[in-house]
C-alpha cells in the first residue's frame, strides 16, 4: 500500500514553532489549497478551498520557523 499525500498551497497563518523538552523541535502549520469547482451562472470559473492541518519535526521544523510566512506558497510532500 502507498500512503503520500503531495499538496500545493499557501500557509494560512505563520507556522507555530516550539521547542519539545527532548529539545527537538515541533512546527504547526495550515494550509489553503484551492481545486477547479465548475462555472458559476455568469460562466466564470469557481474555485472551492480546502484547508489542511500539517505538523513538522526536527531540522524541517527549524526551516519552517525560519524561512515560511503566512501567504507564502509551499510544495507538501508527506504522508497521512
Amino acid at each position: 500500500m502507498v500512503n503520500k499525500v503531495l499538496l500545493i498551497g499557501n500557509l494560512v497563518a505563520d507556522p507555530d514553532v516550539k521547542a519539545l523538552p527532548t529539545g527537538m523541535y515541533v512546527a504547526r502549520m495550515r494550509l489553503a489549497t484551492n481545486t477547479y469547482a465548475g462555472k458559476d451562472d455568469e460562466g466564470k470559473a469557481k474555485e472551492r478551498t480546502e484547508f489542511h492541518y500539517l505538523v513538522a519535526f526536527g531540522k524541517t521544523a527549524e526551516f519552517a520557523g525560519q524561512y515560511l510566512k503566512k501567504g507564502r506558497t509551499v510544495y507538501v510532500d508527506g504522508r497521512l
